[in-house]
C-alpha cells in the first residue's frame, strides 16, 4: 500500500478503532466533553416553582419523589432515597459505557465538591450490569461522590427511556427540575439554584 493510499485509510482506520473497541466510550466522552466546555448544554437551573414547559429542564408538575427507592451502596448495603428526606437532592442515572455520561460526570463531580454534604446530597445511580464496571470507572477517575444501584424497578420521576437522565429533588421530595441528556452542571447559576433550594428549606 503506497502512502497515498494510506492516508486515504488511515481516517476510517481511526474511526473503526474508536466505534468498535474500548476505546469508544472514552474517546467520545472526552469528544463531548469538549462539547460541554461551549457552554451550550447548560440546563436551565432548579426551582421552588415549575420552569416553562418548553424549558430544557423538563418540570413534572410537582409530583412527590417516591419515597421508597430502594438502591445498593458500591459495597452491597441497602439504602433507600427515603433517607435524604429533608435535603436537596441531585439523582443522575449513568452508566460506564454511556459516552454522554462520561462526558458531563467531570462536572457533576466538580459541583459535588462543591456543595454543603448537610443540605444537597447527589445520588449516582450507575445503570451498569456489571458493577465491576462501575466500580472500575469510579477508580480510574478518581470520582468520590455516592453511587449506587437500582435494588428494583426504577419507578416515575427516574424511570427515564434514555441517559443521562438528572432529576433535582427539593428537601420535601418535590421535583424541582428534570434534565434528560447531558449537561455542564459545574456552573455559578446551578450551584446557587441548588444553594436557593437548600436555604429555602432550612428557613
Amino acid at each position: 500500500m503506497n502512502r497515498k493510499n494510506l492516508l486515504q485509510w488511515l481516517p476510517l482506520a481511526l474511526f473503526a478503532l474508536v466505534l468498535f473497541t474500548p476505546l469508544r466510550t472514552p474517546v467520545l466522552g472526552a469528544l463531548q466533553r469538549g462539547l460541554l466546555a461551549t457552554g451550550l448544554w447548560k440546563p436551565d437551573v432548579p426551582v421552588a416553582t415549575p420552569a416553562p414547559a418548553d424549558a430544557p429542564i423538563v418540570p413534572t408538575g410537582g409530583a412527590a419523589y417516591p419515597h421508597n427507592l430502594p438502591l445498593l451502596t458500591l459495597d452491597g448495603k441497602h439504602a433507600n432515597l427515603s433517607d435524604l428526606k429533608g435535603k436537596v437532592v441531585f439523582v443522575n442515572l449513568w452508566a460506564s459505557w454511556c459516552p454522554p455520561c462520561v462526558a458531563e460526570m467531570p462536572g457533576i463531580h466538580a459541583l459535588y465538591k462543591k456543595m454543603d454534604p448537610k443540605k444537597v446530597a447527589f445520588v449516582m445511580i450507575s445503570l451498569d450490569e456489571n458493577p465491576a464496571k462501575a466500580q472500575a470507572m469510579l477508580k480510574r477517575q478518581g470520582y468520590t461522590f455516592p453511587v449506587y444501584f437500582p435494588a428494583g424497578p426504577l419507578v416515575p420521576p427516574f424511570d427515564s427511556n434514555s441517559i443521562p437522565s438528572t432529576v433535582i429533588l427539593d428537601s420535601d421530595g418535590q421535583v424541582a427540575a428534570r434534565h434528560d441528556g447531558m449537561a455542564e452542571y459545574d456552573t455559578p447559576e446551578f450551584k446557587a439554584a441548588l444553594d436557593n433550594l437548600a436555604a429555602g428549606s432550612h428557613k
